[in-house]
């Protein structure tokens, strides 16, 4: 095998009204707010200053990733049903306080969703994305234009932790981050750099 000499950037996408709000949005395709478009401009001006190499750009298909990409003023090679969102279930459209009037101390990362899909699911459909892009940094840098939990999985996946561990990296709306290599080991090299000058939105 040769040794990997690309990098794989995540990106979340711009805001929306449900994600400004705090709610779970899963399956609901939403657009972006005027801000995430806003998000999405700034965000192209810093994929530039990463002068990617000959980027393979893979898309969730949801609306608010495609519209990221295409403001950012990158285009998709392929759209990938892989790189949704996380299936909240019952949770869909609720914010974390409401889940919490009914299941006290809630996450995504530690209980389960109601008819949505489970922390096991995500893990092994992280990896399926793993185990696809990782070939291809053998010679070329690799885009995903993704959500904010499946994009935190993706990260704790390819720091060989479990998905629960994706609570503990944050991920504000249009913002990136960059995972590579170091002799073989696979690092985090940049992390939720958003874009600057823009209001940005955590949620």
């Amino acid at each position: 095998m040769i040794a990997p000499i690309g990098r794989l950037i995540v990106m979340r996408h711009g805001e929306t009204e449900w994600s400004r709000s705090g709610k779970h949005t899963g399956q609901t395709d939403l657009p972006l707010t005027d801000l995430g478009e806003a998000q999405a401009r700034a965000a192209g001006a810093e994929l530039a200053l990463l002068e990617l190499d000959n980027p393979l750009v893979l898309s969730s298909p949801r609306t608010r990733a495609l519209r990221t990409a295409e403001s950012a003023g990158v285009t998709v090679d392929r759209v990938w049903d892989d790189l949704v969102e996380w299936d909240y279930g019952d949770y869909e459209g609720l914010t974390t306080p409401e889940i919490r009037e009914t299941v006290p101390h809630w996450t995504v990362w530690t209980h389960p969703c109601p008819g949505g899909e489970s922390a096991e699911s995500v893990q092994s459909r992280a990896d399926t994305v793993l185990s696809v892009v990782t070939p291809q940094l053998e010679e070329r840098d690799v885009l995903l234009f993704g959500h904010g939990h499946f994009t935190r999985a993706l990260i704790a996946r390819w720091t060989q932790l479990p998905v629960s561990e994706g609570r503990r990296f944050g991920m504000a709306a249009a913002s990136h981050s960059v995972l590579g290599y170091e002799h073989g080991c696979q690092q985090i090299y940049l992390h939720n750099v958003f874009p600057r000058g823009v209001t940005e939105g955590v949620a």
